[in-house]
């Protein structure tokens, strides 16, 4: 199991931590059990600012972001969000606007899913660039429940996941469905043991980060730019980004080292 054993910076409602067991990665656990997990802007807030430490830390480079037993996180704060009174309010605070920073990490993140995702704390999983579930994982777009919709990315991320039929359907319907329907669905990249969880997910990070930053992080930009773009667009986007790995030592060294049938010697991560 994953023990947090060496000295990690942490607050009161989120804790990073690094393992020696998966070099080059870094772990964001959510810390508000007592609330599920519950996203109050605190909360957010803490979660891009770790974000952005880890984006700019060398020794880094895939992420692993993940919350309780119970809960990933169960949604966003209601009672929070329920103070502001009108639309005007909601306008002015521009609400849920900073949510966006969690999308502009440049850097793999992996969301490891245990308990409810649901809301808030859905959207947050689809935020990320791949979610691997344990089996007690739930997911839902529960809003229309509250007399609402989805206001950080559940329309419009839903959708680019599972398709227009599933995606309509979890949010109107507000059903919560579990990881074996995530899984069926393209959501999830795979179910894995509620206790292995956050070591399965770390193993996967370790694997993405055995590999040279720049061209993670390129890799990465094209696949998201492919949601944004069409076909054609996005095909000639692919060719100039491989082109630009021309300039990377990195390029290089991978491909000599398999001209000469070896491994690696050292990415420089330039």
């Amino acid at each position: 199991m994953f023990r947090r054993s060496l000295a990690r910076l942490s607050s009161d409602i989120v804790l990073l931590s690094k393992n020696p067991s998966y070099p080059n990665t870094a772990l964001i656990t959510l810390n508000r059990p007592k609330q599920l997990n519950a996203l109050c802007d605190d909360l957010l807030r803490s979660i891009s600012s770790n974000l952005q430490q880890l984006q700019a830390d060398p020794d880094v480079r895939c992420i692993v972001l993940t919350g309780s037993e119970k809960a990933f996180a169960a949604g966003a704060d209601i009672t929070e969000m329920n103070t502001r009174k009108s639309f005007a309010d909601c306008q002015k605070e521009d609400m849920l606007g900073f949510w966006a920073d969690l999308s502009n990490i440049r850097k793999p993140i992996i969301a490891a899913v245990n308990g409810f995702a649901l809301g808030g704390g859905c959207e947050l999983a689809m935020m990320c660039d791949m979610i691997i579930a344990s089996e007690s994982a739930i997911f839902g777009q529960p809003e229309v429940d509250l007399g609402t919709i989805p206001g950080a990315g559940g329309t419009q991320r839903l959708i680019r996941e599972v398709g227009k039929s599933k995606a309509m359907h979890w949010v109107l319907s507000g059903e919560k469905f579990n990881a074996e329907a995530a899984e069926r669905a393209g959501l999830v990249t795979k179910i894995v043991p509620k206790d292995a969880l956050v070591d399965e997910s770390l193993k996967v990070a370790a694997k993405i980060a055995r590999h040279s930053l720049p061209v993670l992080e390129l890799a990465k930009e094209c696949v998201n730019r492919s949601y944004e773009i069409s076909l054609r667009e996005g095909l000639q986007y692919e060719k100039r980004a491989f082109h630009a790995t021309w300039a990377l030592d990195d390029r290089r060294e991978g491909f000599n080292a398999f001209v000469e049938k070896r491994k690696v010697e050292k990415w420089s991560d330039q």
